[in-house]
């Protein structure tokens, strides 16, 4: 072997380290790396008031029930020498008042034009969006994709059951960037399995072979207007131009009673009525009488998504609690869709919604939905009371309006995402609903007290949502338009009002508006309908005034009042209650230990397991069951809220 060939190639090889690898050096004490920020990508373009060139065809097939599979294909025409194109899924929701969109459930992304295949990126901040780099002459992309609707709750809500799905296009299709969406045309089409009916505002639905298929239209108005369908289908005309469409599990569910039927009329007239003005020319109440997929209740200019529980029509008495939904969101066309707070008004659904007037779009549709109900008989007015009782109740004894305003729970959705929350009572969630509609039931009242009975807050709703009859747009307001809207029906300090109520933490439970309405909340040892029939629903027991627990039927912990006598000695979720007094544990057990401990010094003793662990915890309490109701304030001739609540039709 010849060594010098070899020492020469070492030395060479010795030459080029330092230029492959740096030097390493000492660690210098004190030192701190600081990098610098990295510029971020171009931003996608902003949306212009312009309309999107040629028409995008979107076609579903819906066929696939069993594995909730939803195959998606997009043709987006290409303006002629365009060299790159943005799509988009969309991500925040009208009607979810936060970025809901379900881009997990997007699956086998592809794009092509004509037969070449395109290479896409994902936009590094808006991931929502896709880039694409067109080839020369492009004219025309083809996007394919599969949605997977969830099949378990774990997953996200249920869509699709064996005989009936809520499609909802925000999910399963894109559009792209840089246009109003109201000025981008889309022609969608969908196939359903053999048989079923399907249900949507769209107008022009039409048979084209296996495929149902809609007039063209924008694609704002497309993502307003999903689609229920099933194999066990019915619709009913309410008038005015409303329609109830319904589908169900089983067929027999849909023997809506004769009484039901004059009810559903009746909510529609009182609401047109109560607005004065129509802003569609046709209504579909979307209805699934289901517990296949997740509950559901969502708004649209044209069309309202419901879900009830399976037996709501044909348990006609026994399942009064159950049917507000529909009252609450029929009354949204007005109030929401086309009156609507400025920042919840975008362009298209990647613009941030600003949410903090949730209490006039919410709070106020919560208000007309209890009132709509009792003056229709869709629900009774004894239920309606006892759902405001309930509300009363839980804000009564609520330790997070020490800390939190009303105001700021209109930013619950946005940060929150209705997630289960450790402590919710401490935290609280979106009060805006229930608590809202406490504030404008005051406002009512104190409406009717200043004008002696003449006036009332349907006197706003004429004038702030009535207005354009028929214009099917969406006119946007501030709080200054709502303070100055009630100062026109009757002059008062209305901003002060709404500052003291809705900004202003650490204020009195809201119950000045029931009071002024001719009842109080009073207590009870057993709960009111309302509360009773959604217990019964859940499988739950209901101790939060009590002990402050919530508990399910085996025992367990699902939630701890702040505060209250088991936050106090300890208990928190997921703890299970294995005996109470040394009996074992049973629903009857524990709410006759809690009526025994009125008359006796000694305080409650539960075992408890959490985990491997056993404990015994002592309950010093003896104020017995307590439940919320409201109770008639004794005095003469018909309260506030009875008018209130009384129907209206033929009174103007």
């Amino acid at each position: 072997m010849q060594l010098k060939p070899v020492v020469a190639t070492l030395l060479a090889l010795a030459t080029l380290v330092p230029a492959a690898l740096p030097a390493q050096t000492a660690p210098v004490a004190g030192t701190r790396s600081t990098p610098m920020a990295a510029p971020l990508p171009p931003p996608l373009p902003e949306p212009r008031d312009v309309p999107y060139p040629g028409t995008i065809t979107l076609a579903i097939d819906a066929t696939d029930v069993a594995r909730g599979l939803f195959r998606v294909t997009e043709r987006v025409p290409v303006t002629e020498g365009a060299r790159e194109l943005t799509l988009l899924l969309p991500r925040w929701l009208p009607g979810h008042h936060a970025p809901r969109g379900t881009m997990a459930e997007l699956v086998d992304l592809r794009f092509a034009a004509g037969d070449r295949p395109l290479a896409w990126r994902r936009d590094p901040v808006e991931v929502f969006a896709f880039h694409l780099a067109l080839p020369p002459g492009t004219r025309e992309v083809t996007a394919s994709f599969v949605h997977t609707a969830p099949r378990l709750s774990a997953e996200g809500r249920v869509t699709v059951g064996e005989a009936l799905m809520n499609l909802q296009w925000d999910r399963m299709s894109l559009y792209p960037a840089g246009h109003y969406v109201r000025q981008i045309r889309v022609a969608p089409s969908v196939t359903f399995p053999a048989g079923w009916q399907a249900f949507t505002a769209l107008d022009g639905q039409a048979t084209t072979g296996p495929a149902t298929t809609w007039a063209e239209t924008d694609y704002e108005t497309l993502v307003d207007s999903p689609i229920f369908a099933g194999l066990n289908a019915r619709t009913w005309d309410l008038g005015h131009g409303v329609t109830l469409a319904a589908v169900a599990d089983e067929a027999k569910l849909l023997a809506l009673p004769e009484r039901g039927l004059a009810a559903y009329r009746a909510l529609v007239a009182e609401a047109v009525a109560t607005f004065a003005s129509r802003h569609f020319d046709h209504y579909t109440v979307l209805l699934a009488l289901t517990d296949q997929i997740g509950g559901i209740g969502l708004e649209h200019h044209r069309s309202s998504e419901n879900t009830m529980e399976p037996t709501a029509l044909t348990d006609w008495a026994g399942m009064d609690w159950a049917r507000n939904v529909i009252a609450h969101e029929l009354a949204h066309s007005w109030d929401g869709k086309f009156r609507r707070p400025e920042g919840l008004w975008t362009p298209d659904y990647r613009q941030p919604m600003q949410t903090d007037l949730l209490w006039v779009y919410e709070g106020q549709t919560q208000f007309w939905g209890h009132v709509l109900a009792a003056r229709s008989g869709v629900q009774s007015k004894e239920m309606v009371l006892a759902q405001l009782a309930s509300t009363a109740g839980n804000l009564a004894e609520s330790p997070g309006r020490a800390w939190r305003s009303l105001a700021d729970t209109a930013y619950d959705p946005v940060f929150a995402a209705r997630k289960p929350k450790p402590f919710g009572s401490m935290a609280r969630g979106e009060d805006y609903y229930g608590e809202g509609a406490l504030v404008w039931l005051e406002a009512d009242q104190v409406i009717r007290a200043g004008t002696g009975g003449r006036r009332g807050l349907d006197d706003f709703a004429r004038a702030f949502f009535g207005l354009r009859d028929g214009d099917r747009g969406t006119l946007t307001y501030t709080r200054a338009d709502v303070v100055a809207a009630l100062g026109a029906v009757y002059p008062h300090d209305w901003g002060g009002f709404l500052a003291e109520r809705i900004d202003q933490p650490d204020r009195p439970a809201p119950l000045a508006g029931l009071e002024l309405g001719g009842y109080r909340l009073v207590w009870r040892e057993e709960p009111n309908p309302y509360d009773r029939g959604r217990a019964l629903d859940d499988k739950s027991v209901s101790l939060v005034h009590s002990l402050g627990l919530t508990l399910d039927k085996e025992g367990r912990i699902t939630a701890c009042r702040w505060g209250s006598p088991a936050f106090a000695a300890g208990l928190a979720p997921d703890a299970k209650i294995i005996a109470v007094n040394g009996t074992a544990w049973s629903e009857a057990t524990l709410r006759a230990a809690i009526t025994a401990a009125k008359a006796a010094p000694e305080p409650l003793r539960l075992t408890v397991r959490r985990g491997d662990r056993f404990s015994e915890v002592a309950l010093d309490y003896h104020g017995g069951l307590r439940y919320p109701w409201l109770e008639r304030i004794p005095g003469q001739g018909p309260a506030g809220l009875d008018l209130l609540l009384a129907p209206r039709r033929g009174q103007r």
